[in-house]
């Protein structure tokens, strides 16, 4: 390749390569949109020192090789400036669409592969020759049809990322503006050149003076980066922080309507997301806050908490006013943060709520140490105490006798506070589980009245069961057999001598099974009913002064809900009572 070198491919050549080094420099600096203008220097770069070495060439066969290089900085120079303009500009998804980013490459490919094959088509230049008119040797094209496709290519890609800028410059805070000039001056100049060429303005015949405007563009980029700081400081959009931010945000003006709002707003409001909140007056985007609304109206400046439905959920808002007055600004403007406070409640009720069950747990574990401190202690003393005695030969039989009934009360009062104390203690330990299966109720229910049977005699009670064979439950078999067992000795416990207990059982609608125990006893207060369940420490004699531990009921109550079932109660006193269990029929 013989060179024969002059100062316009010289200058290019230089000032191409200075044009390299910047744009390496700011590809390595700088975030994706600032490294989409370092690719746009980089090609520039290409496009000024393949031409500066073709106006330095004598032979018209190496000006069509290095041509060939050239076209791969001018084939994507303006896909290069688009795509940094897009992402400037925060357009980056446009160009991540597949159908987009194939409009954007086919045409600099084509275009690449039209000017490396145009000896064999001429659509991309139609006629080549070697001019020897000016002061030295240059090449005369005549046009193609594709060079003029591209060139339509070219200035779409021009103007749209042109207007992008424009927009961007409209609505930059005045800190960035400085830097949107400099990249708008810096982009139009080369483009300036690129149109005076292509219409005939030249200084020189055949002579392209577009590489030479990017040594203005150099000028322009490096007064950018050390003047205004172009690559150290990226100007961030407005949306991209707002709506980054859970909280909503509105601007009104001084007839409070919105002129600014974030996307987060929405959250905040029943207001249709498909309709643009702009012009609106405020109480009409939230109504759904008319406590916010009088405080807006009435300029309370500070911070307002209000709650209310938004799409058929409670939501609980912080409200913060500020005004900025005229003293400030040309008019009033009002600017209002709407801050999501739902969790936050939810979880401080959450915590009352434990922290009032946690308090409940620990009064109900004192009481039943209390319970094992006292009735439990008490019996098994007396029965070391009379053991003792007939041990030693202390206690004459006569005397035995006699004290042996109150000793068996005592025996089978212990037994049941045991059972109660050991089923509840182990229904509340950690990972507990339910064993839910299906079971006869009416084999559940014949054992207990048959573990009943003595205490029955004793009283001369009678228990009738009206429960057809087969009839079947889903549940935990051992829960529902302690909650009739617990029933059924309060049943005995509160009837009188020659009383009666009636047991029955029929399906419900709602696929439940109600079992229901009902005796002729002393019956309830309405007080004590309403206190049955509770955690309230009730235990009253029976009707031969039985003792009762307080648990049993409250027992029975956890054991039917854990199972999907519920217990409840009707007396009257000097009637009776009829407690009923609901427990389910299928899995």
């Amino acid at each position: 390749m013989n060179l024969n070198f002059n100062a316009y491919g010289l200058v290019l050549i230089f000032f191409g390569a200075l044009m390299a080094i910047m744009a390496v420099y700011v590809y390595r600096r700088g975030t994706n949109a600032v490294r989409w203008f370092g690719l746009m220097m980089g090609s520039s770069a290409i496009w000024s020192i393949t031409y500066g070495l073709e106006l330095s060439c004598t032979k018209l066969e190496d000006m069509l090789l290095l041509i060939k290089f050239e076209y791969i900085g001018i084939a994507s120079l303006p896909l290069n400036w688009f795509l940094f303009c897009l992402s400037f500009c925060d357009k980056e998804c446009w160009y991540k669409k597949p159908l987009n980013l194939a409009f954007l490459l086919t045409p600099p490919i084509a275009t690449l592969v039209m000017v490396w094959t145009n000896s064999l088509h001429h659509l991309h230049y139609q006629e080549v020759k070697l001019a020897l008119d000016g002061p030295f040797p240059m090449v005369d094209i005549t046009p193609g049809i594709w060079y003029r496709i591209f060139t339509v290519y070219f200035y779409i890609l021009l103007a749209c990322g042109c207007y992008l800028i424009l927009i961007k410059f409209k609505h930059s805070d005045p800190i960035y503006r400085k830097q949107n000039y400099s990249i708008l001056i810096a982009a139009l100049i080369p483009w300036l050149g690129n149109i005076l060429y292509l219409v005939g303005i030249r200084p020189i015949n055949h002579l392209d003076i577009t590489p030479y405007s990017f040594i203005f563009t150099n000028f322009l980029v490096f007064l950018g980066t050390y003047r205004f700081r172009l690559f150290d400081i990226v100007p961030i959009a407005r949306e991209k922080v707002l709506e980054l931010m859970d909280d909503g945000f509105l601007i009104l003006d001084d007839k409070l309507r919105i002129i600014d709002y974030n996307l987060s707003l929405y959250n905040y409001t029943s207001f249709p997301t498909t309709e643009k909140m702009i012009g609106y007056k405020v109480n009409e985007v939230l109504s759904e806050y008319p406590t916010l609304i009088e405080h807006i109206e009435n300029s309370y400046i500070g911070k307002v908490e209000v709650q209310s439905t938004i799409n058929g959920e409670m939501k609980y808002v912080e409200g913060e006013l500020l005004i900025l007055d005229k003293n400030n600004i040309n008019d009033v403007i009002t600017i209002i943060k709407l801050q999501d406070l739902t969790a936050a409640k939810r979880d401080a009720m959450l915590a009352k709520e434990q922290a009032q069950e946690l308090a409940k747990v620990n009064q109900l574990k004192d009481r039943i140490f209390s319970i094992i401190a006292h009735d439990l202690r008490g019996p098994m003393v007396n029965l070391s105490e009379v053991l003792k005695m007939v041990t030693f030969n202390e206690l004459k039989e006569e005397e035995f006798k006699k004290i042996a009934p109150t000793l068996s009360k005592d025996i089978i009062y212990t037994t049941d506070l045991l059972e109660n104390v050991l089923h509840w203690s182990r229904s509340q330990l950690k990972g507990f589980g339910i064993k839910k299966e299906f079971f006869n109720v009416r084999n559940t229910i014949l054992n207990e009245i048959n573990y009943h049977l003595p205490s029955a005699r004793i009283k001369q009670i009678k228990i009738i069961h009206d429960v057809f064979p087969n009839e079947v439950a889903y549940a935990d078999a051992l829960m529902f057999q302690i909650v009739i067992r617990n029933i059924l000795n309060n049943a005995i416990k509160f009837c009188n001598e020659g009383g009666e207990i009636l047991i029955t059982a029929s399906y419900q609608n709602n696929g439940m099974l109600k079992v229901c125990i009902k005796d002729s006893g002393i019956g309830m207060t309405e007080d004590l009913q309403q206190k049955l369940f509770t955690n309230e420490n009730i235990s009253s004699r029976g009707t031969k002064n039985e003792k009762g531990t307080g648990l049993g009921l409250m027992i029975c109550k956890d054991f039917m809900e854990r199972n999907g079932g519920a217990i409840t109660v009707s007396s009257a006193t000097g009637v009776g009572s009829t407690f009923c269990l609901s427990i389910p029929t299928k899995a």
